[in-house]
C-alpha cells in the first residue's frame, strides 16, 4: 500500500498490520477511510461558513473550522472502529443503533450551514424582503408614536379645504355675472345683456367673494405654513428613531436570521422544501455510510484476525496475571513459614539485653 491508502485505512480506523494480512478488505477500509475524511471535511468547510456569517477574521474562522473538523474526524473514526462484526445480525445492529443516531445528529449540524451556503442567494431576498417589512412596520409603528402629526396633517387639508371651498364660490360668482353680462338665462340670471342693475350687483358679490379668497388665502398659508414647519421638525425626529432602529435591522444577517430566513422559504416554497430535504437526506447517508458498510458487510478475515488478536492479549494479560499471583502466594507462604523463627530469635535477643542490664 502507498502512503495515500496506508493513511485511509488509519482513517477507517482499522488495525494497519491486521489490514496488511488481509488484501481482499484493503480496499473497503479504503473506502471507509474516504468516507470519514471527506465526512470531516464538509464539517470544516459547513463551520467555516457558519463562522463567516459571525466572525470577520479569516484567522479565527481557520481556527475554529480546522479543530471543529478534527474532532468530527476524531468522532466519526472512533465511532466506525468500535463497530465490531457479530455472527448475528441483531446483536450487531443493536450495537450499532446508539451511533446511528449520534451520526444523524452530526449530519444535521453539518448539513445545515452548506444549506445556507447552497441557497445563499434566496435566502438574501428573503432576508431583503423581511428588512423591507420590518422597515414598514417601524415606520407604522414610529408614527403611531406622534398622534400629533395627524392632527397637523387633518388641519392642513382643514385649511386647503377652506381655501377650495372660496375658490369655488368665487368662480361661482364669476359665472353668475358672466351670465348677467352676456344675457345667458339661468335661474340666477335675468338673461338681459349688458351692464345693468342686476349686473352690478353680480360684479359687487364677485368682488367680495374676490376679497374673501384672498384673505382666507393669506391666512390660512400662514397657518399651514406653520404646521408644515412643526411636521417637518415632527419628520426628522422620526427619521433620526427609523436611522437608529435601521442600524439593528441592517446588522440582522447573522445565522439566526439565515436559518429564519431558509425555514420561511420551505415552508413557502415547495420546491425548496423538497431541495432542502434531499440535501439533508444526503449529508446523512454520507455520514451514515462507514456504519451501514460495516454493519451490512459480511465477516470477514480482518474481523476473524482482530478477535484472535485480542483474545491473544486478553489470554496473555490472564497468564500474566495468574504468574503473578502464583508468586505473591509462594513469597506469602514462605513468610508464614519463617515468621516463627523471627518471632524466637527476637525473644532470645530482648531476653539477652535484659540479663545484660
Amino acid at each position: 500500500m502507498n502512503k495515500l491508502e496506508r493513511f485511509l485505512v488509519f482513517c477507517s480506523g482499522a488495525y494497519l498490520p491486521l489490514v496488511k494480512r488481509c488484501p481482499g478488505s484493503i480496499h473497503q477500509f479504503i473506502g471507509i477511510g474516504g468516507t470519514v475524511l471527506f465526512t470531516a471535511v464538509f464539517a470544516g468547510l459547513s463551520v467555516g461558513y457558519a463562522l463567516f456569517t459571525i466572525f470577520e477574521s479569516i484567522y479565527t474562522i481557520l481556527a475554529v473550522g480546522i479543530v471543529w473538523m478534527l474532532m468530527i474526524f476524531n468522532l466519526d473514526r472512533y465511532i466506525v472502529s468500535t463497530l465490531k462484526k457479530r455472527e448475528k445480525f441483531l446483536s450487531e445492529l443493536k450495537q450499532a443503533l446508539p451511533r446511528l443516531i449520534l451520526a444523524v445528529l452530526i449530519a444535521l449540524v453539518i448539513a445545515k450551514p452548506l444549506e445556507l451556503k447552497i441557497f445563499e442567494k434566496e435566502i438574501n431576498r428573503e432576508l431583503d424582503r423581511q428588512r423591507l417589512a420590518t422597515i414598514s412596520e417601524s415606520k407604522d409603528e414610529i408614527k403611531a408614536g406622534y398622534p400629533e402629526l395627524l392632527k397637523l396633517e387633518e388641519e392642513i387639508q382643514g385649511l386647503k379645504a377652506e381655501i377650495n371651498g372660496k375658490e369655488a364660490f368665487r368662480n361661482e360668482k364669476q359665472v353668475e355675472y358672466d351670465n348677467e353680462r352676456f344675457g345667458v338665462k339661468t335661474g340666477e340670471t335675468t338673461g338681459r345683456a349688458g351692464i345693468g342693475i342686476n349686473a352690478e350687483k353680480k360684479e359687487a358679490q364677485l368682488d367680495l367673494a374676490q376679497k374673501d379668497l384672498e384673505y382666507t388665502q393669506s391666512l390660512n398659508r400662514e397657518k399651514i405654513q406653520d404646521r408644515v414647519q412643526k411636521i417637518n421638525l415632527l419628520n426628522e425626529k422620526m427619521t433620526a428613531e427609523l436611522d437608529y432602529q435601521m442600524v439593528s435591522v441592517a446588522a440582522n444577517n447573522g445565522l439566526a436570521a439565515r436559518i429564519q430566513a431558509l425555514d420561511a422559504l420551505t415552508n413557502a416554497n415547495t420546491a425548496v422544501y423538497w431541495a432542502n430535504l434531499l440535501i439533508m437526506a444526503l449529508f446523512i447517508m454520507i455520514e451514515m455510510a462507514p456504519i451501514l458498510v460495516k454493519l451490512l458487510a459480511k465477516r470477514g478475515p480482518y474481523d476473524h484476525l482482530l478477535d484472535l488478536y485480542e483474545a491473544g492479549i486478553v489470554l496473555s494479560a490472564d497468564e500474566l496475571w495468574y504468574k503473578k499471583k502464583s508468586e505473591s502466594e509462594l513469597r506469602k507462604e514462605v513468610f508464614d513459614e519463617i515468621q516463627p523463627e523471627r518471632r524466637v530469635a527476637r525473644r532470645n535477643f530482648d531476653l539477652g539485653l535484659f540479663h545484660k542490664k
